[in-house]
């Protein structure tokens, strides 16, 4: 059992993952920003690769990248960040980036270096299901890895079982058929879809992302899954409060 499932199997519910772009809002933050996570008691962090083109992503989260980017970071600052803590982080990590990046990398060495930095876990939102099947499966279960997929509104039955049947540690429940970004409460229309979901009495854990920005979108969305995952409120926050900001955030999130 892989670290994250691990403690998912172990806390069960409100489980509560942040995202954050590595190099924001400086290059050297990465440390700091897991550090101070892992210290207000983040149950999982989303360590985003930041690309030119991240697809998934709404604008809050590319301008992010953008930053990053022209401050210089890339995937061997971001590794060799991930390897200076990786003695010293307790939180679990999870790598979050988009297939070119691997491709542009390399295969197995961008495995060799997720692996030595001590993740077992990465989200790549543009992998095909076939390329997976056919290749990608056997590649990250020779290193270890596992692959969590995303489904959404859209995502017909029969996938979300094949999805269910491959995840090792969680599905990520994309909130609504958007990009990413705070959009407010949730709505009735999402709700009547992680019913929808939670009445499927899949095997895997689930956690919702997309749209969860504070503690009423984070405690509605444990009532339908085992957590949520904050990624463009938390940049906010990272922008306007910086660093320091980061526990009163977390404890924000937590309690009203």
């Amino acid at each position: 059992m892989n670290t994250i499932a691990k403690h998912l199997e172990q806390k069960g519910r409100n489980n509560l993952s942040i995202y954050f772009t590595s190099g924001f809002p400086e290059l050297n933050d990465t440390q700091k920003v897991i550090e101070e996570l892992g210290e207000a008691g983040v149950d999982f962090i989303e360590v985003g690769l930041p690309y030119s083109d991240p697809l998934a992503d709404g604008p809050t989260i590319q301008d992010s990248s953008t930053i990053a980017l022209r401050n210089g970071i890339n995937l061997d600052i971001v590794f060799d960040q991930l390897m200076s803590i990786k003695d010293s982080n307790k939180t679990p990590l999870v790598v979050m980036g988009y297939l070119n990046q691997v491709l542009k990398y390399g295969e197995k060495r961008f495995c060799e270096k997720v692996v030595a930095c001590g993740i077992d876990t990465v989200i790549l939102p543009d992998l095909p299901m076939v390329e997976y099947e056919n290749h990608y499966k056997a590649l990250f279960d020779s290193y270890g890895i596992n692959n969590v997929f995303l489904i959404t509104p859209n995502t017909s039955e029969e996938r979300i079982r094949k999805i269910d049947e491959y995840t090792q540690s969680f599905i990520y429940m994309v909130a609504s058929s958007a990009i990413t970004g705070a959009k407010g409460e949730i709505s009735d229309q999402q709700i009547a879809y992680f019913e929808r979901i939670k009445a499927m009495n899949l095997k895997s854990k689930l956690i919702i992302g997309f749209g969860i920005s504070n503690h009423s979108t984070f405690s509605k969305a444990c009532e339908y899954a085992n957590g949520a995952i904050i990624g463009s409120a938390f940049i906010k926050n990272l922008q306007n409060n910086g660093i320091q900001g980061i526990a009163s955030f977390v404890k924000g999130i937590r309690n009203a």
